[in-house]
């Protein structure tokens, strides 16, 4: 039984272990490994109930029916059927090896080990903290899984099964699911090409998320479906009569038709600012022939009678995207309607509904399927909110394919630019690219890319950093590399700042500093040039090891917004041509008399003056303080008068930290209230700024204790 909206509703409705087991070996061939399992999963969960009051078991068989649905592994099957018994029961990995096999017990293994890192790691349901935090759990997810696809494919069932029961749980923990199910698993589905899945997990979730906006998508559709419907069966008959007279038979083709799916007609409002009559592929049909030839001919077909919007054509039989999806995709005028129409053929309609679980061998993943976005993903950040940033960009990313000279394809996300498509080649291109060619044209390594463009990159036998364009490019793997090369290359630039600093400041030579770092094995010279309290630490460590006569006498002075902290005394700041650092850029201070040069410290001739081991002084851009404030104003009741009055603030540097609009109001005045930092220290100096432009009815310290 094939997986689709009537099974699931079938799914859902099931609440008794037999109706579940019958229900299971109607989808897959009740093998005798196979009732082993049951029976070994059913004793193993007897004592155990769900919280809708059903028995466990149930869960793990409907799981399996949802695998056998969509692949006809029967180990993957089996796993499904137990894969909570190691985590939920007294039974083990070996214990299963040995009952099932190796095959099934290494599945279970891969699925407990997802479970281990969701509990340990994401962010509990009835926390606050926003699910950003879950993205560490994400990564791991995916290295542990790597190895095996599979263990994913069922994991997505499994996930699919409990949103079909979410309705069990207390809403904040609807809520909690059913987001991680968007922005983890969902995603995920779709770049193993599980399209079948992908749009029941992302509509299960909407429902949760955006209840409103679900039930606003679901009117329309149930207002003008009607409208809906003959529009589509009007174009199918006459798609129908155009084929059959241009040599087709009736059993060459099958047309199907299909309405967008409601989260993703909901993302396309909210990406594109439009109402739903506006999306243009809110209504398709589908059309299914024998071969790819016969796929071109009947787009020749429909675009010979139909008029085709030429820029929505997408052909991705010849340039199959990553997840194997192969298709035609045209867009064309039918009276008052704009159809898409999708032209594949059925072995292609099967890879674009199950992707990756289309194919026997999960391994290879098919010829088409091609599963390096996985080890892309390996590449680690610190940070998990850069990590989550750069997954959401590559996973949630529109894609474009682009082609080496030699005809290589490489699918890459919308917006990406001709450097990413370097590291997409190799890490090793993307650090030496100096240039590329784009269709023959010398461009710009930030040049955006286009669909089909030709890429050839130029480059140098030494490595290139580039620090400024890491938030240029899209790719994960490209702003990861740039970051740890950036990142080496500002602590080697740090170790010879603090060599040189140290030398000029204590009155020795480079060497002798060279070697009480080496003799103290201090590693944190690279960060001394960052943080004053160690720069004054270490000095002061030199001056006892090494039985300095005199200790230098650190005075701090601020010139042009610079703060210089020295026993040199320093008349003047110069911000060199060559670089002429603003405000924020990391900087160095090159110490000539009593001026200080600031230079950029990526500089290449800061560069070549810290290798020549120039003088240099601690430097560091002064810390302004901020100073927030709450401010209640009464705002005229008139149009554009709230964005007059953010203008005037915006002059005066005011940085609005939350704005609120109306609690009360008459027919002529609004209170705003805003909560908002500024560098002006005077309450009642400002308070006479803003009231040149509104009356205000209160302004106090947002850190005032007294504040009402």
């Amino acid at each position: 039984m094939p997986l689709d909206f009537e099974a699931i509703k079938k799914i859902k409705n099931i609440v008794d272990v037999d109706e579940a087991s019958n229900y299971l070996f109607s989808t897959i061939e009740p093998t005798k490994k196979l009732q082993e399992a049951l029976q070994y999963a059913k004793e193993a969960h007897k004592h155990q109930y769900r919280k809708s009051g059903e028995p466990y078991i149930i869960h793990p068989i409907l799981v399996a029916a949802i695998v056998s649905s969509i692949t006809n592994d029967e180990a993957m099957a089996i796993a499904a059927l137990l894969h909570d018994v190691v985590e939920d029961t007294e039974i083990s990995t070996p214990e299963i090896e040995n009952r099932l096999g190796e095959d099934v017990a290494h599945l279970v293994e891969g699925l407990t080990k997802i479970d281990s890192i969701r509990d340990s790691e994401l962010v509990p349901s009835h926390s606050n903290e926003k699910l950003i935090v879950s993205a560490l759990s994400f990564r791991k997810m995916l290295l542990a899984s790597i190895a095996d696809v599979r263990v994913l494919v069922v994991k997505l069932c499994d996930r699919l099964h409990n949103m079909l029961t979410l309705d069990a749980l207390p809403s904040h923990k609807q809520l909690r699911i059913a987001e991680e199910t968007l922005v983890v698993y969902s995603p995920i589905a779709h770049r193993l090409g599980i399209s079948i899945l992908k749009n029941m997990l992302e509509d299960l979730s909407f429902g949760y998320l955006f209840e409103e906006e679900k039930k606003e998508i679901e009117h329309y559709l149930e207002e003008n479906y009607h409208s809906i419907e003959m529009k589509l069966a009007e174009f199918k008959k006459e798609l129908e009569h155009l084929f059959l007279t241009h040599g087709f038979c009736s059993d060459d083709f099958e047309i199907m038709s299909r309405i967008k799916h409601k989260y993703s007609i909901y993302l396309k409002m909210q990406r594109k600012g439009i109402g739903i009559d506006e999306v243009l592929d809110l209504l398709a049909v589908r059309i299914l022939t024998k071969d790819p030839v016969k796929c071109y001919q009947i787009l020749g077909i429909i675009h010979l009678h139909f008029k085709p919007l030429s820029s929505r054509f997408k052909d991705y039989i010849a340039v199959p995207k990553d997840n194997g999806y192969q298709t035609l995709h045209t867009t064309v005028f039918h009276k008052t309607a704009v159809l898409e129409v999708q032209i594949r053929t059925y072995e292609m309609h099967k890879t674009a509904e199950l992707g990756v679980a289309a194919h026997w061998k999960y391994k290879s993943a098919g010829n088409n399927i091609k599963l390096d976005w996985l080890n892309n993903l390996q590449y680690q950040n610190e940070s998990i909110e850069d990590f989550y940033a750069l997954i959401k960009n590559d996973l949630y990313s529109e894609d474009i394919s682009v082609f080496s000279p030699k005809g290589d394809v490489y699918t890459l996300p919308r917006g990406a630019v001709a450097l990413d498509f370097a590291y997409a080649i190799h890490s090793d291109i993307g650090n030496h690219a100096k240039g590329c060619l784009i269709n023959k044209e010398r461009k710009s390594l930030l040049s955006e890319l286009k669909n089909g463009d030709i890429v050839r990159i130029i480059t140098d036998s030494k490595p290139i950093t580039y620090c400024s364009w890491i938030d240029a490019v899209k790719t994960s793997k490209a702003k990861t590399n740039m970051k740890h090369n950036c990142n080496a290359r500002i602590k080697e630039l740090n170790t010879l700042s603090s060599i040189n600093i140290l030398a000029n400041e204590t009155n020795q030579k480079v060497n002798t500093i060279k070697n009480w770092f080496d003799a103290t094995k201090c590693d944190s010279q690279s960060s001394m040039p960052c943080d004053i309290e160690h720069y004054k630490h270490v000095i002061h460590k030199i001056v006892t090891d090494l039985s300095l006569e005199t200790k230098p006498k650190l005075h701090s002075n601020v010139i042009s917004d610079i703060e210089i902290v020295s026993a040199t005394p320093v008349s003047d700041v110069v911000f060199d041509y060559c670089c002429h650092p603003k405000k924020g850029d990391m900087i160095v201070g090159f110490l000539e008399g009593q001026r200080v040069h600031i230079h950029h410290k990526m500089c290449d001739q800061a560069i070549k003056y810290m290798q020549e081991q120039r003088a240099m002084v601690f430097v560091k851009w002064e810390e302004q303080k901020l100073y927030s404030y709450n401010l209640i104003a009464s705002l005229q009741n008139a149009k554009g008068a709230l964005a007059e009055f953010l203008t005037y603030l915006s002059k005066l540097d005011i940085d609005i930290n939350s704005i609120e609009l109306g609690k009360e109001k008459s027919s002529y005045i609004k209170f705003c209230e805003l909560n908002f930092d500024t560098k002006e220290a005077d309450l009642n100096a400002l308070r006479a700024k803003i009231e040149q432009k509104i009356k205000v009815i209160h302004l106090a310290y947002a850190d005032d204790a007294y504040k009402s």
